[in-house]
């Protein structure tokens, strides 16, 4: 299975570092139409989001949360009121590592 993030440009860099593929998305509107496109792929198992995204698709994201077998997580984003977020910890406690 496949992991992937959709959000902000630095939300993206810091997964890539990690080993993680991402895309990049300037709104919410091309977050949604990307993470639809990721839940279509069987070969993706977990999508992860910058929080700043999902704000305002909500309800988009939870429709498709019970249709697809794809997990779509909200993470916090850069400079989110949760300060200095470690991604790769916050990573492997989604995959129980």
């Amino acid at each position: 299975m496949k992991i992937f993030t959709v959000g902000s440009k630095s939300f993206v860099t810091s997964f890539q570092l990690a080993g993680v593929p991402g895309i990049i998305s300037d709104t919410p509107k091309e977050a949604l139409d990307e993470i639809k496109k990721l839940t279509d792929d069987s070969d993706v198992g977990l999508v992860l989001v910058s929080d700043d995204m999902t704000e305002s698709i909500g309800d988009e994201l939870t429709e498709l949360r019970a249709e697809k077998s794809t997990l779509v997580f909200a993470l916090p984003s850069a400079g989110s009121e949760k300060s200095e977020v470690d991604y790769r910890l916050m990573l492997k406690k989604i995959l129980g590592v």
